[in-house]
């Protein structure tokens, strides 16, 4: 009878254990939704400047035809990564179109009357939050990516984790070419 006893204390341990891991791993999965749709609203804020930022350089910088059509292209691609929500390819659609508007706003260096257009002028300012404000939100999901990933990973969560179908997530990285800051100016004089 004594030994029922601590068998039913054994197994009554072992479950509670495996609900408050499975009840952590679940807070920690849902964190990383939640920070993953704060990147996914950042991108498609700047997905939806970058029409008007192409009609304003378009308006001054009529020779500059390939680089428009390039970040067009670049936006269509990067449009196209949100809808299939890979993390992995959204980040490099990311990183393109980002490369692409930032060769766009180094051209308008050549161009003083764009430089001067009060409209060039708010977008590269409304550009610039919107690159701040996903930096954090990478920044973010990262950090609930590392969490969740640590528990994955760590014994003897990974017991539990692997069996009810908890997987790893990916890093949002930026490739090195994307680490180095942007040399963009927003004076208006030179």
């Amino acid at each position: 009878m004594r030994w029922d006893w601590v068998a039913y204390g054994v197994i009554a341990v072992v479950l509670i254990y495996i609900v408050v891991v499975f009840n952590r791993l679940i807070r920690q999965r849902n964190v990383v939704r939640e920070a993953w749709s704060g990147i996914d609203v950042q991108l498609k804020r700047r997905t939806d400047l970058v029409p008007a930022l192409v009609e304003t350089v378009k308006g001054y910088a009529t020779h500059e035809r390939s680089l428009l059509e390039e970040v067009t292209a670049k936006r269509a691609m990067s449009l196209d990564a949100q809808a299939q929500g890979n993390v992995a390819q959204n980040a490099q659609a990311t990183q393109q179109l980002g490369s692409a508007v930032g060769r766009l706003i180094a051209v308008a260096e050549a161009y003083p009357q764009l430089k001067a257009n009060e409209n060039f002028l708010k977008l590269q300012e409304q550009l610039s939050e919107i690159e701040e404000q996903l930096q954090y939100a990478r920044r973010y999901y990262n950090g609930a990516v590392r969490n969740l990933n640590i528990s994955i990973q760590s014994f003897p969560d990974l017991l539990i984790a692997k069996p009810l179908g908890f997987s790893e997530q990916p890093f949002f990285e930026l490739e090195d070419s994307q680490r180095a800051n942007p040399n963009i100016s927003f004076q208006q004089g030179a």
